[in-house]
């Protein structure tokens, strides 16, 4: 019996020898076998090796080392400082952003201590220069982006949801409807995609009334009319039947164990002026303020809607501007990497398509594509953003450890899947309050540039106090890269004036900032080692 079970070892072999010299697939295994299978191996495991062993703090993209330890720490209330100084070369890369301090400002520090909500609400009226029945003054300059319950799993969706609710952000439900997930607390913009799911009829046209029924029913603050994606722009999807639950069914509106397409464009209008025709019809039959969310291509589009625009009797209320760097479940390559524009050159140009006309203070710009790290927040408030929105750095909060495997359902942290097995390990109640320490923790370091730039807003960061650098031999200020004119990027003067007089009456008490302001209270030692990137 024992030599049996000694040779059983070689037995197995000789099989997968014999197996891989006869195969015709692999050339590798013909020509090495067995130990050919260690190549298949090593590339199986090589973004995990990668991303713990072999790549540099700031080297990993889409999110590096140093970018995903903030998030974490600042998630779990962890200390999210550095120590021994900057990781970024300065001295021989290019495009370093380098914010201008100033020695004397009107504002006073008084945010910063833990446990301090940073209250930090928009700057602007959301569809208040249009004059909506519903428009308001949003809470919170950070809110969470459009993320679909089909692209996450429920758990996700949910854990999102109640984070916002908590921080009090508003949640995009993203184009696949309002799930029983995104009914956890938090006030939704409702995303009106190409195939208009939760506001159709039968035949996957859009349904007013339905659209209606569906406002009337759930804290829906928007509508976002979805035009292009950031890293998919122009792009229809594809829900394979298998994917089509019962619950995803009910939720989209669309029959169980069936395809589930959306459509690359809209039916409901052609062209601009159209475009413009279904915006007023919705904020005529809802009251919601109405905006659309795009990427930057061509110039065509934006040139005329301002055009339409100009004369102030039609109008979008907000515009969400995505970068080509944002995130997807899946896109192919070519889309992800090479269409549409980055979003600081992207919304530049759109931004000044509408300032020139004299447009930019009656819309509420809205970025997004990694704008949820402080120094790309700053440099969108800058440029003249008025809230970002914020995705993959939500989904890290709630645990994702960018394996990116999105695309294949099998996310191991179960926030991008539909697996039951692999999403039941997500606690959407523990996992929500990471969400909402990471959205104060944002808001929080907005605050403190603010307050450094002398300012009480990050709203009122403008141009010209942020400068990109060019190695140590030139640097730029924004308002001169992006061909600025004087008085772009701010809202207008009475917008400011209310947005100071908000912050300069808050009643968050003065506070210390020394020493890191997201370690817990009570001295609670964390359950991470310093500085080491775990699964969350």
């Amino acid at each position: 019996m024992k030599r049996i079970w000694a040779a059983a070892p070689a037995a197995v072999l000789g099989a997968v020898a014999a197996h891989d010299l006869l195969q015709r697939r692999h050339a590798v295994l013909r020509n090495f076998p067995v130990i050919g299978h260690a190549r298949f191996w090593l590339e199986a495991i090589g973004p995990e090796v990668r991303q713990y062993i072999v790549a540099g703090n700031d080297e990993e993209r889409p999110f590096s080392r140093d970018q995903r330890r903030w998030v974490y720490a600042s998630a779990k209330l962890q200390n999210n400082y550095f120590g021994f100084g900057s990781d970024n070369d300065l001295e021989h890369s290019s495009g370093n952003v380098i914010v201008h301090h100033r020695t004397f400002g009107r504002s006073y520090p008084t945010h910063g201590a833990v446990g301090q909500e940073a209250r930090l609400p928009a700057a602007k009226v959301l569809g208040g220069p249009r004059g909506r029945r519903h428009a308001f003054r949003p809470e919170s300059v950070v809110n969470v982006s459009g993320m679909s319950f089909g692209s996450l799993s429920g758990n996700a969706i949910e854990a999102i949801n109640r984070g916002a609710a908590a921080a009090g952000c508003l949640h995009n439900t993203g184009e696949g409807a309002v799930s029983p997930y995104h009914r956890n607390g938090a006030d939704l913009v409702f995303q009106i995609g190409t195939a208009y799911f939760g506001c159709r009829d039968d035949q996957g046209r859009f349904d007013l009334a339905k659209l209606k029924d569906l406002v009337a029913s759930a804290p829906i603050r928007a509508l976002e009319i979805k035009l292009s994606q950031g890293a998919k722009p122009g792009l229809g999807g594809v829900l394979p039947a298998p994917k089509v639950s019962a619950e995803i069914a009910e939720t989209r509106g669309v029959p169980e164990g069936v395809d589930c397409l959306s459509p690359s464009r809209h039916a409901e209008f052609d062209d601009v002026d159209t475009l413009l025709d279904f915006v007023e019809l919705l904020a005529t039959e809802t009251g919601l303020p109405v905006g659309i969310k795009s990427a930057v291509g061509d110039m065509t589009f934006w040139h005329e809607l301002a055009d339409l625009m100009e004369d102030r009797s039609r109008g979008v209320d907000f515009i969400t501007i995505d970068g080509g760097e944002g995130g997807t479940g899946a896109s192919p390559l070519i889309f992800t990497d090479a269409v549409s524009l980055p979003f600081r050159l992207g919304f530049a140009r759109v931004y000044s398509v509408f300032a020139a006309k004299g447009l930019h203070e009656d819309v509420m710009f809205i970025g997004a594509g990694k704008l949820g790290l402080p120094d790309n927040a700053v440099v969108a408030f800058a440029l003249g953003v008025d809230m970002v929105n914020v995705a993959r750095e939500a989904m890290l909060a709630v645990g994702c450890v960018q394996a990116q495997k999105c695309h294949t359902g099998e996310c191991p942290t179960g926030v991008a899947t539909q697996s039951p097995w692999l999403a039941h390990g997500l606690d959407p109640i523990s996992k929500g309050e990471r969400v909402a320490n990471y959205v104060k923790t944002l808001r929080r370091d907005l605050l403190k540039v603010s307050e450094t730039c002398g300012v009480e807003h990050p709203a009122l960061i403008g141009p010209d106090s942020v400068e990109i650098l060019d190695n140590l031999s030139d640097g730029r200020l924004l308002e001169c890269v992006y061909g600025y004119e004087p008085g772009w990027g701010y809202p207008s003067e009475d917008d400011r004036e209310e947005i100071t007089a908000i912050m300069v009456a808050t009643e968050e008490e003065e506070a210390g900032t020394e020493g890191p302001p997201e370690t817990a209270e009570d001295g609670e030692r964390a359950d991470d080692a310093a500085g080491e990137v775990v699964e969350h």
